[in-house]
């Protein structure tokens, strides 16, 4: 693709990026990974339409890595300046209830 865009455009890209993953739904949790605080960094490569995102799980060993993974490159299949998506799992800083949205914690019960 080789396009030049501006910082701007990333940006706005990014948030078209962000908006998609809202998308994205946790099965057991029926919330978002957004407003779950999973979504760590969204990294847009311009000129290649590289999209990085890095997340994290709600515990080391759930068995819905793949499933969300699968959702998300299928939800950024839906922006059409990405052309690749690469899913980063990263443990650091782990994740509490602290980074959930107040929606999330509203729909949850958990103050």
């Amino acid at each position: 693709m080789n396009e030049i865009r501006t910082e701007q455009e990333i940006e706005e890209i990014k948030e078209r990026i962000l908006t998609a993953l809202e998308t994205v739904i946790d099965p057991e949790l029926g919330i978002d990974i957004v407003n779950l605080g999973l979504i760590y960094d969204i990294e847009f490569e311009g000129e290649t339409g590289e999209a990085v995102i890095k997340m994290t799980l709600t515990t080391m060993g759930c068995p819905l890595a793949d499933i969300l993974t699968d959702q998300i490159h299928q939800a950024l299949a839906e922006v059409p300046e990405v052309i690749k998506t690469e899913v980063k799992l990263v443990w650091y800083p782990a994740w509490t209830t602290d980074k959930m949205s107040r929606y999330a914690r509203i729909a949850l019960g958990i103050r």
